[in-house]
């Protein structure tokens, strides 16, 4: 995977928004839109890059929604599971509040609606989604986006939260067949000569919602079982492309019981993976930045700190950026850093976590905080 001995890359972590504000209706514009946002990343100076998620409709989650077998769907008006949680029962009247208005996040469409459609498994998992993986492999590729452009997947981890199982015996034999079924899609991307992102927004975001309740050690062996179903599904691709992001779900919103990073570095530390996207920029977990001086980066690792947050609508400095790129390389070593995003800047369509106009200005501030610290580190 691209590395540099002579200044600081920069990257993001998949979502992007809409340039034109809005999704594109036509295969053409579809295409059309691609090219724009691998130009747009260039203009602003990022190395690796992708197609902003734009196949995907602009959402890491329900673009999987089509591609298994083995799936029913029924509308339900429970709550979901990420409306619940410790931090949800302490701060109730804020997160209600804002739920009601609909301020979590950048909505220009709208309140988002409280019902969603709930996949239950109800016979063997199979992967269903080989067109569509092609798909958006022809259309990045068609916009030469440069060497380890990347596509972005989900873990099996975090694909599991939003689908119950009715059909293996128990959630082992489930999460392991969500990851046989994810291998295809996998080597799909690896094999079409572009760098695998695998976002696992939910296998430290549980804390909060079941882990506090299981206990730390329990809580962690349950997240060990499903980064090695997640290596079991990476296990025939080099592990010098693959890129792994993990987040904690960060919202406009208060996360006082986020599980701590130093409990979790060393299962993070399993996955098989040369670079490993964390969060670093937000207030919860900026930090954590020190767990490195105790925590060693194995031999060939990279680590793509967050340096600029979607969980703000601030603009960082640049200075700033710099510094927070300036403290990681201190500790391992600047040649084992990339600059990055905490998480993506949008969710899916209609609803994204910051103002576009905010977005680009903050992976701006990114490539010039880049800029900067590169010259007090070479």
């Amino acid at each position: 995977m691209k590395r540099s001995t002579t200044r600081i890359l920069t990257t993001h972590a998949g979502s992007l928004p809409w340039l034109d504000g809005d999704a594109p209706a036509t295969d053409a514009e579809l295409r059309e839109a691609v090219a724009g946002i691998v130009a747009r990343q260039r203009e602003l100076g990022l190395d690796l890059v992708n197609e902003g998620e734009y196949t995907k409709g602009g959402d890491w989650l329900s673009f999987a929604d089509d591609r298994f077998a083995g799936f029913e769907t029924r509308e339900t008006d429970d709550k979901p599971l990420v409306a619940q949680g410790r931090d949800r029962e302490e701060f109730d009247a804020f997160y209600r509040y804002a739920t009601e208005r609909g301020t979590l996040f950048y909505t220009p469409g709208g309140q988002v609606s409280p019902r969603r459609l709930r996949w239950v498994c109800t016979g063997p998992i199979a992967y269903a989604g080989h067109e569509q993986v092609r798909r958006e492999i022809e259309i990045l590729r068609a916009c030469e986006p440069g060497e380890d452009a990347f596509l972005t997947s989900t873990a099996p981890a975090s694909l599991e939260v939003y689908r119950a199982n009715a059909y293996y015996a128990d959630e082992v034999e489930y999460v392991y067949a969500l990851a046989d079924a994810l291998r295809v899609e996998y080597e799909l991307i690896a094999g079409a000569g572009f760098v695998l992102q695998v976002d696992d927004a939910w296998l430290p975001a549980l804390w909060d919602r079941i882990g506090i309740e299981m206990g730390l050690d329990a809580f962690r062996e349950r997240c060990r079982v499903r980064v090695q179903a997640l290596n079991h599904a990476l296990a025939g691709i080099p592990e010098d492309r693959i890129r792994y992001h993990m987040c904690w779900g960060s919202w406009h919103g208060p996360h006082a019981h986020d599980l701590e990073l130093e409990h979790i570095v060393d299962i993070l530390l399993e996955v098989k993976a040369q670079a490993y996207l964390i969060e670093g920029a937000n207030a919860r977990h900026e930090h954590e930045w020190e767990v490195w001086r105790d925590v060693e980066l194995p031999e060939g690792k990279i680590l793509v700190p967050g340096v600029v947050t979607h969980s703000t609508d601030v603009v960082e400095h640049p200075d700033l950026v710099a510094q927070r790129i300036e403290r990681f390389a201190s500790v391992l070593g600047a040649e084992n850093v990339i600059a990055g995003t905490d998480c993506g800047f949008a969710t899916f369509v209609g609803l994204v976590h910051v103002d576009p106009a905010i977005a680009w200005a903050k992976l701006e501030a990114m490539t010039e905080g880049a800029g900067l610290a590169s010259s007090e580190l070479w």
